[in-house]
């Protein structure tokens, strides 16, 4: 009976660990459960996040759960505007978030294909920026193949596709977005970016991997 006892005891902790390492680490969503709520965002987002018929939609597979998920509570709360994401977010819970989140960071990422017309051009600002203009390079933030940093929410941008990630550098460089948070240095990036390094930024980074 006592050896019963002992295996019982010896075997919590590890059950425990198990049960604690399906949750993301940093927004404690559940992947398991996000993966039945992201069916409809496939509609979008393409089977498993990687992307679906318009390229003007973003991939989301691999993305940083930190990031998925405050995009996310912004979509809801009015912060970020898109008549599209904010009907999806509005009925989503905290936890709906969390598991949306933790799922798409789960999930493998299919890369893109860069333009050969974009290298010269982005190669230089994304891994050295471009200090004359005061521009920061991109793989200060985002790493050396755009993987971003998940624990501040920086996002993973290697593969995306361009027609998005181009909006989006617009968005910035117009003061669309960028005016809390994270998104105040990509703003203060953005502004100084012309619209060919805005293309060839998009191109290259779909390719970047």
């Amino acid at each position: 009976m006592k050896r019963v006892l002992l295996a019982l005891a010896l075997c919590v902790p590890v059950a425990a660990f198990a049960e604690g390492a399906a949750q993301d680490p940093f927004v404690k969503g559940d992947a398991a459960a996000g993966a039945t709520k992201a069916a409809v965002c496939g509609a979008c987002h393409g089977a498993g996040g990687n992307g679906g018929i318009n390229p003007e939609w973003p991939k989301l597979a691999a993305q940083g759960s930190k990031y998925v998920h405050n995009q996310l509570v912004a979509f809801k709360g009015g912060k970020r505007a898109n008549p599209v994401m904010a009907g999806q977010a509005a009925a989503l819970s905290d936890q709906d978030m969390a598991d949306l989140a933790a799922y798409f960071a789960a999930q493998p990422a299919v890369p893109g294909v860069a333009s050969e017309a974009s290298v010269p051009v982005a190669q230089k600002l994304y891994r050295a920026g471009d200090a004359a203009r005061g521009l920061a390079a991109c793989s200060a933030c985002h790493g050396p193949k755009g993987a971003g940093n998940p624990a501040a929410a920086y996002p993973h941008i290697g593969g995306q596709n361009s027609g998005y990630v181009a909006t989006q550098l617009r968005a910035y460089r117009a003061g669309e977005r960028g005016k809390e948070g994270n998104g105040l240095m990509m703003a203060a990036v953005a502004k100084y970016l012309t619209d060919a390094e805005i293309d060839a930024l998009s191109s290259y980074l779909s390719g970047l991997q």
